[in-house]
């Protein structure tokens, strides 16, 4: 019967709502603007990753270095186009 119980979701499902309340805490804590934004930024992108580990099964198929490649890949690309829409608008370079 053990391994019936989906374990590996409800401990997903329980980390995921850890994370949501350390983001919870940059409002309530009233942090300075830095700190907030650091933690909301990592609690993001973990939170992110175990979403698409545990819940879109990312690495339990047999092309998972191909997912893995392609949302990699994604994220370079999100990160250029964010900072580079920085260095032409807000930096003036």
């Amino acid at each position: 019967m053990s391994e019936l119980f989906p374990r590996k979701q409800v401990m997903g499902f329980v980390f995921s709502l850890i994370l949501t309340a350390a983001a919870l805490t940059v409002y309530f804590l009233d942090m300075s603007f830095a700190v907030g934004l650091t933690v909301l930024i990592v609690t993001a992108f973990v939170q992110a990753g175990l979403q698409l580990v545990v819940f879109m099964h990312a690495g339990e198929t047999d092309d998972k270095g191909a997912i893995y490649t392609n949302v990699y890949y994604g994220l370079i690309i999100a990160l250029v186009t964010v900072f580079g829409t920085l260095l032409a608008m807000v930096w003036d370079m």
